[in-house]
């Protein structure tokens, strides 16, 4: 199926690993197999589908870390992999992602820090970390997101001072921080 364009296995009950041999559908733009009982991890191979623009992996059982391939994916505008049970760290190469608009990695298990490379999406809309294991401070570079509408970074185990700089989100309309 060298020529598909979209995928989309969503809400069904369909489980068992995403398959390595998803890295050749390298023309598909489009990847939705959320609200499923997929487990494993989620392949490198994902990096090979530098088309995509949607990435919907949500509500599964997927588990390990973010591969850094995902990095390459440099089309994305969606990027959810919000609950499933990832752990690890957020990835740096997530700062490579310029054209992203939403990036939704809640309810996981993800620990580390928020990369700064987060700053560097000057097109996004919502983060939504919430509901992980995150620690440390909030990167400076997260206060120049001037597109951001909703943030999200409540129930993780941050810590330090809220700057003034938040200020600079002029567009938000909600933000929590519990």
């Amino acid at each position: 199926l060298v020529n598909l364009t979209s995928l989309s296995f969503r809400t069904n009950q369909l489980s068992g690993n995403i398959p390595t041999t998803i890295g050749t559908l390298v023309n598909l733009t489009n990847l939705s197999l959320f609200n499923n009982q997929l487990n494993g991890n989620i392949p490198t191979e994902i990096g090979y589908l530098t088309k995509l623009t949607s990435l919907r992996l949500e509500a599964n059982q997927l588990s390990g870390s973010i591969p850094t391939e995902i990095g390459y994916l440099t089309k994305l505008t969606t990027l959810g992999l919000y609950s499933n049970q990832l752990s690890g760290n957020i990835p740096t190469t997530i700062g490579n992602l310029l054209n992203l608009t939403n990036l939704s990695l809640y309810d996981n298990q993800l620990s580390g820090s928020i990369p700064g490379t987060i700053g560097d999406l000057a097109n996004l809309n919502t983060l939504h970390l919430a509901n992980n294991q995150l620690n440390g401070t909030i990167p400076s570079t997260l206060w120049n997101l001037s597109k951001l509408t909703y943030l999200y970074l409540n129930n993780n185990r941050l810590s330090g001072a809220i700057p003034s700089e938040i200020g600079n989100l002029t567009k938000l309309t909600e933000i929590y921080l519990s």
